[in-house]
């Protein structure tokens, strides 16, 4: 038989996969730790810890399991620290006579990897990652023909073509979406058990980063790592949450606090998008848990959690590869401004932008309002490059890889894509950051004020980015009640309004 090479990326760490079924004594796998693959954005330290240890501990498993598995650490001295480079290297070192690969989630790669088989004088072969519950094109499929891609449209789908939350033809609980029911502001009325964790010792692989030299942002607890790095602990993260976390979840997962960084959220993205657990499992995991709680787990909770899932995941990953890769070029509001120095500092006077940054440099981690709601409002208020949004959102979260980053990011955060992810921008005054959170309590600008000392940025930004770019949005039928609310007010009011705007805008990195 054919001596054949297999190629596992970092984000492809399953177990579960056909190709690991059996040992095969003429098949060797290889997995490569990059700068490729490190340098082209500024990561979180953590999130390269992350994929590292990830990827060495999946080695080391399937190492255990008998197959054959060639490991290129960082520092290696045989490392080309080039996916193409390493994998021609190694083809002839080991006389390798079939190259095989499973299919990559990001277009780069996948882009690199069909011109290298393209260069190789072997035969190739692509394989699913059996990971998600669609292919690649079925979104684009779904929705042939049409200018704008409706997630509940897919949604409503998904549930239907894999039967989950069903009851024959309709919905359980006589409803698609409880999302009504999933936007409590946090107020202490329940206690949030103690976020779960696990203690790793990394310091071996934060060594081999810093002696590679590897710019990197944020900060790691190097002896008590916390993350799951392997399928026992990303089983472990998903059990806790369905026992402890999950009765609230939904209920309150919009909400915002400043003395609760995940509140009830799973902080399993990670591990998902890493693939050390699948999407169908933890969805069987969660209806199983609240079929065997019912009394304390309610379908609003089950809902928002599996919408997450089976909703916007794998519908962000149809909208990618339908779009790109003309979508990482989308700018419809041709924004251009840089961002702000605090996105990288977290020192702010704005309570919500301070907590929310802050944390995402500490933990490499925010919950999805977060993003959407605070930094990425924020973001858009600026008008921002959305260049510089999407290396920010790719740099800083454990859990963003292109694919699911640059869909929420460019698409849903920043309307780049004049439409195609949302139906409107996604942004908001003062108004929703205090009804959704705490921050506004004890913040140096007071959410109340549009105008003057200390009124808070996110009022007069908000008026001034609807009139700045009412040529594109006016005639939108969700925000044009906006625009009657501004053509009401005064020529004083709409004058001050934009004169304090134009006033952060040119001071923003004072705010």
């Amino acid at each position: 038989m054919k001596k054949t090479l297999r190629l596992v990326l970092g984000d492809q760490l399953n177990e579960r996969h056909s190709w690991f079924a059996e040992a095969e004594d003429n098949v060797v796998y290889v997995m490569m730790e990059m700068r490729q693959e490190t340098d082209y954005v500024t990561h979180h330290i953590q999130k390269v810890v992350a994929f590292f240890s990830a990827m060495r501990a999946f080695s080391n498993e399937m190492k255990s399991k008998g197959h054959d598995f060639i490991y290129l650490k960082i520092n290696d001295a045989d490392n080309e620290q080039s996916l193409s480079e390493n994998i021609k290297k190694l083809i002839e070192k080991h006389g390798v006579e079939h190259f095989e690969y499973l299919l990559p989630d990001e277009y780069r790669l996948d882009e690199q990897i069909k011109k290298l088989c393209k260069e190789l004088s072997i035969s190739t072969n692509a394989v699913d990652t059996e990971h998600f519950l669609t292919k690649r094109n079925d979104i684009a499929e779904f929705f042939k023909g049409k200018k704008q891609f409706l997630m509940e449209n897919f949604y409503r789908k998904m549930r239907r073509d894999h039967d989950i939350l069903m009851e024959g033809k309709e919905p359980v609980g006589g409803k698609w979406n409880f999302d009504h029911e999933n936007r409590n502001k946090y107020k202490g009325e329940v206690p949030i058990t103690p976020a779960y964790s696990y203690k790793t010792d990394v310091s071996e692989v934060v060594k081999d980063i810093e002696k590679a030299g590897i710019k990197t942002i944020g900060s790691i607890d190097d002896e008590n790592f916390h993350w799951p790095i392997d399928r026992k602990q990303a089983l472990q993260f998903a059990r806790y949450f369905c026992r402890e976390l999950l009765p609230y979840f939904g209920t309150y997962q919009d909400s915002m606090h400043t003395e609760e960084k995940f509140l009830f959220h799973s902080r399993i993205s990670f591990a998902l998008n890493s693939k050390l657990i699948m999407p169908k499992e933890l969805v069987e995991k969660v209806i199983e848990a609240w079929e065997e709680n019912s009394d304390n787990i309610n379908i609003a909770q089950v809902e928002g959690y599996i919408r997450q899932v089976i909703g916007w995941r794998e519908y962000m990953r149809g909208i990618y590869w339908a779009k790109m890769p003309e979508y990482s070029k989308k700018n419809y509001f041709e924004h251009s401004r840089k961002l702000p120095d605090f996105y990288w500092t977290g020192k702010t006077k704005m309570k919500c932008m301070e907590k929310s940054i802050k944390q995402s440099l500490s933990d490499a981690y925010a919950h999805h309002i977060q993003r959407l709601m605070v930094t990425g409002n924020f973001a858009l208020l600026n008008m921002t490059d959305p260049d510089e949004v999407d290396k920010w959102y790719l740099g800083i979260y454990i859990d963003a890889i292109e694919w699911v980053e640059i869909t929420n990011t460019r698409g849903m955060s920043q309307f780049a894509d004049g439409g195609i992810v949302g139906s409107k921008p996604y942004l908001s005054s003062a108004n929703y950051m205090h009804k959704m959170s705490n921050y506004c309590s004890n913040c140096y600008y007071d959410h109340k004020k549009k105008v003057g000392e200390k009124a808070c940025p996110f009022n007069s930004l908000y008026w001034n980015f609807y009139n700045t770019h009412r040529d594109k949005l006016e005639k939108n039928q969700r925000i044009s009640l906006m625009y009657r609310t501004w053509d009401k007010k005064s020529n004083d009011e709409k004058e001050d309004l934009l004169t304090q705007a134009d006033y952060y805008l040119n001071n923003v990195d004072e705010l």
